[in-house]
């Protein structure tokens, strides 16, 4: 469907969804498992891990009978949690691969949770209302700008809170930015775009109907990545 996002979002999407579902498609699937990786892998793992627990800390213990987005569920680890606490969960990623892989691992029991796995756009007004979304690294590829937009058109869906991640402009990350660019684009993933928060939050202010609420950053080897609460008003 179309968007009213820029161009550059679709092409941004699109990139993410070829990366995701043919170079990156194993070591996502291994990253996401027990499997033994390297140890640079090992506190990437870590740190999602962390990350994780801590967006399931923000939402409500009990989601019976509530409504989650998981915006770019991978291989579906966040989304089967929230099922487990009896949410109606739509997990959703650009790599359709990945989303395939999430299904396999879903457990045959998840109590009175619901899971619908589906792959496409996460902005797709046809995946109806919910009172919570998260979107865990999922939006770290993309420009302030465009990252705002997004979560203004997921506010417009939400009735209750909206948990998401960016990258924050450390030196290190901002370092690692620059250094990528002299790669040759088919030699490197999508390009994680570093953010500086208080940029952020001014943009976010202007959000009609939300304020924001708690925020947290995850830091393990060469993974950082900062968690902010978006909360609706009333």
């Amino acid at each position: 469907m179309a968007t009213r996002l820029p161009s550059r979002y679709d092409d941004r999407r699109e990139a993410l969804a070829t990366y995701f579902d043919s170079t990156a498609r194993q070591a996502w699937i291994d990253l996401t498992s027990d499997a033994k990786v390297s140890g640079i892998r090992a506190t990437v793992r870590a740190g999602r891990e962390n990350m994780r627990a801590t967006l399931l800390s923000w939402l409500p213990e009990d989601l019976r009978r509530t409504k989650v987005l998981d915006a770019g569920c991978g291989t579906g680890a966040l989304t089967i949690a929230a099922a487990c606490r009896g949410a109606e969960v739509t997990g959703i990623d650009v790599a359709a691969g990945l989303v395939d892989v999430a299904r396999e691992r879903t457990p045959s029991f998840i109590g009175h949770g619901r899971i619908h796995w589906t792959s496409g756009d996460m902005l797709d007004p046809a995946l109806g209302t919910f009172a919570h979304v998260v979107a865990m690294d999922s939006l770290i590829h993309y420009q302030p700008e465009d990252l705002v937009a997004a979560l203004s058109e997921l506010a417009q869906r939400t009735t209750r809170s909206i948990l998401f991640t960016f990258a924050p402009r450390t030196r290190l990350l901002a370092t690692m930015h620059q250094v990528g660019k002299i790669f040759p684009k088919s030699d490197r993933s999508p390009a994680i775009v570093p953010t500086a928060e208080s940029e952020l939050r001014e943009r976010l202010a202007r959000l009609s109907g939300w304020s924001i609420g708690r925020t947290q950053r995850i830091s393990s080897g060469f993974y950082t990545s900062q968690a902010l609460e978006l909360v609706r008003h009333g």
